[in-house]
């Protein structure tokens, strides 16, 4: 397929929903409903036999780490409301209450297919000489060095425990995994009820020693039952189970807090002892053992699931193995572009030729830490800014901002202690910044600071000049190279005084009395999207071309979702590209059948924020407004956030954003998933070989290799998904 043919192509005929009522709740899909189809199309990625094996596993593994999140943060929430008998309806007219079942059995569904799925992968593995044990399977060699590694490796970290009145129910953390077992002493038959929790710092799969070429696993519960004598001298098993608990997780924070970060570190202790919103144990536990798991945790019946199969299976992404590249999708090295490497690496001298747009993962995330590092050692930077919402751990950004602290520079660093399951990290990068002398700040308390946006002030001459970066991804390397995002480096004034003009709103308070080229939320973000689809719809209106194309995570704000739907009722023919979350109803008569959404899921997460608007001409086109951004179509996002929609008016870049990476992900077949009216999702196809935008964009190094090539049309897209 060429973008010619996918602009030819007609929308899809529009659905009657005679029994839905499009004027009320009914015109939007359940937020949490849709999540667990976004999670679905993961899961059908461990199923996809395009998929190389080990590949598949990982899409297994996460489906199952995204769960458990849904669980101890939306499911915590809405049982938390459910419970103070709170009846609020959600936008689609349902209550706490009534998202809970249908989000329980969507999640038990989901979970039996998990295990469907392990078990097919298990005998694939088992093909390829990659076998997962069980101590029936176990040699006698096996028993030999089993007994040595659970002696020196695994013993000295255990806590066996004793469950009667003499030793109460331990606490059993979020995510922990446990054996419960029932004992009987061999001298009395007297009876014992024990626990043996799991620790998160043994590996969950022991690896045993195998020919060359294989490998051999075993679980590390079978381990330990294989070991009960040990552990607990005199005693046989005579029952046991495997049980793991997820806990409510959202933090809360007191509003007049004085010190933020001593209360976040309250907070997160809180965080680990939150309720338990669901436990999930072994089929066919011992009765006495369940009683006792549910009665101590406390939960009740609808909040445990029973699973014949393996618990926890966040854990399977251990069994990726790097010395299978047979098995894991082909190598692939991001590019430096060519325009950096024509400057010698000089990030500034590049950024002043012209503006400079890098598509990551294909474009390196290291000509980020690269600008940062650079002003780190240039004896003209005066300054930095930057914003940090999600870091690695050791981070080459954060090491770059606490050289230039250390070398005298004035750098100031909005860092987000509320950037959820990174606080504890970001409270260390915190302080460690601190001690290099950098300005830390932490923006708002009721605001999630979700902007990427870093600025660096060099004295050129008698002038200080402005170099920014405005990305639509985190600052974290390791992320990088699996998200798809865009970053913008540009030394234009007005693009450079807008960004002065944020970080002195999240560091004084100070709003701004005009942007120039930016809009941010709180404050004008929602607006300016309102205004510019409106914008589009008083053009088809008038009889001219109307177009819109919009990439992101999500869309479920209502008044944003009603202003497309006002907007294709004029005539404006819209496609999105969403990922995730999706609220919008398509293909609806009379209120969206000029809409289309999709979704993309393969091997890289699509997580680049852009909208684009025909401004009159179709898409693609020169006269188009493109803007990237920071920020889903979510309340959270649009209200309850500090986040950026910055406009791209450079021709290059913006030829680059719409003639590429936007057209190769609307003429996407391999990877897409269209959604229907009704809600369902299905695959994508299309007439002839199916086309992949991101083996298009790793095969083509000549659309972006020099920062904002600026082709004015996609290739034709004829590479096939085999």
């Amino acid at each position: 397929m060429s973008i010619t043919d996918f602009l030819s192509a007609p929308f899809p005929d529009a659905t009657d929903l005679p029994d839905v009522d499009l004027t009320g709740p009914g015109r939007f899909f359940n937020r949490e409903l849709s999540w667990l189809a976004f999670n679905w199309r993961v899961l059908e990625e461990a199923d996809n036999t395009k998929v190389p094996l080990l590949e598949r596993l990982r899409f297994l593994s996460i489906s199952a780490t995204n769960l458990d999140e849904f669980y101890t943060v939306r499911v915590a929430g809405l049982r938390e409301l459910a419970q103070a008998g709170n009846t609020t309806p959600a936008a689609d007219g349902l209550s706490p209450a009534e998202q809970l079942v249908l989000i329980n059995a969507g999640a038990r569904a989901l979970l039996d297919h998990q295990q469907q799925t392990y078990q097919t992968l298990l005998g694939l593995m088992e093909e390829e000489g990659i076998s997962l044990l069980t101590r029936d399977r176990l040699s006698e060699q096996d028993t030999e060095f089993l007994e040595h590694f659970f002696l020196t490796q695994v013993f000295p970290i255990l806590s066996p425990l004793a469950i009667d009145p003499a030793h109460p129910f331990p606490f059993i953390s979020n995510t922990g995994y446990s054996l419960a077992l029932q004992l009987e002493r061999r001298a009395d038959k007297r009876k014992l009820r024990a626990l043996l929790p799991i620790p998160n710092q043994i590996d969950r799969f022991v690896r045993l020693p195998a020919p060359e070429g294989k490998a051999r696993f075993l679980p590390l519960e079978e381990l330990l039952l294989l070991h009960i004598g040990s552990l607990y001298p005199g005693y046989a098993e005579k029952g046991s189970c495997g049980f793991r608990v997820l806990r409510d997780s959202d933090l809360e924070v007191e509003d007049e807090a004085e010190d933020l970060v001593r209360e976040f570190e309250v907070a997160l202790k809180r965080r680990r002892r939150g309720e338990v919103v669901r436990l999930t144990i072994s089929t066919g536990a011992p009765a006495g053992l369940r009683r006792v798991i549910m009665e101590e945790l406390p939960v009740v019946e609808d909040e445990v699931i029973e699973l014949d199969g393996m618990i926890g299976m966040t854990d399977l992404k251990e069994l990726v193995l790097d010395e299978r590249p047979d098995l894991l999708w082909p190598s692939f090295t991001p590019r430096i572009p060519e325009r950096v490497q024509d400057h010698d690496g000089d990030m500034f001298a590049a950024i002043r030729q012209k503006d400079m747009l890098l598509h990551h993962p294909y474009e390196t995330f290291d000509m980020v830490v690269r600008f940062l590092a650079q002003a780190a050692n240039d004896p003209d930077v005066v300054a930095i800014k930057q914003t940090l919402y999600r870091t690695s751990r050791n981070s080459p950004i954060v090491a770059a901002l606490c050289e230039a602290a250390e070398q005298g520079k004035s750098v100031t660093a909005l860092v987000e202690l509320k950037a959820r399951f990174d606080e504890a990290a970001n409270i260390q990068q915190s302080r460690h910044l601190e001690r290099s002398g950098a300005h830390v700040v932490y923006g708002f308390l009721n605001y999630k600071t979700h902007a990427k946006i870093s600025t660096v002030v060099r004295r050129e001459g008698d002038q200080l000049v402005t170099y920014t970066h405005y990305g639509t991804g985190n600052y974290h390397p390791i992320t990088a190279r699996i998200y798809t995002d865009l970053s913008f480096f540009t030394c234009d004034p007005a693009l450079g005084r807008d960004a002065t003009r944020v970080f002195n709103y999240l560091s004084g308070y100070a709003v701004p009395d005009r942007l120039e080229n930016l809009a941010i939320s709180p404050l004008t973000l929602k607006d300016r999207l309102i205004e510019m689809i409106g914008h589009e719809a008083d053009l088809a209106r008038a009889g001219k071309p109307a177009t819109i194309w919009a990439k992101m995570n999500a869309v479920v704000d209502s008044d944003v979702i009603d202003a497309l739907y006002a907007a294709s009722q004029a005539g404006v023919k819209i496609s999105l590209v969403v990922r995730g979350i999706c609220g919008l109803r398509p293909g609806v008569t009379g209120l969206s059948e000029n809409i289309r959404v999709k979704s993309i899921v393969g091997r890289f997460l699509e997580h680049s924020r852009i909208v684009c608007f025909g401004n009159g001409a179709e898409l693609p086109s020169k006269k188009a407004r493109v803007f990237i951004s920071s920020a889903d179509w979510m309340g959270r996002n649009l209200v309850r956030r500090v986040e950026t929609l910055v406009e791209c008016t450079n021709p290059t870049v913006k030829a680059q954003i719409v003639s590429q990476v936007m057209a190769a992900n609307m003429a996407d077949t391999a990877q897409s998933w269209i959604l229907a009216a009704d809600g369902t999702y299905a695959r994508g196809t299309g007439d002839g070989p199916l086309f992949s935008c991101h083996r298009f964009f790793m095969e083509n190094p000549s659309l972006s290799g020099r920062g904002s090539a600026g082709a004015a049309d996609v290739p034709e897209l004829t590479h096939s998904e085999d």
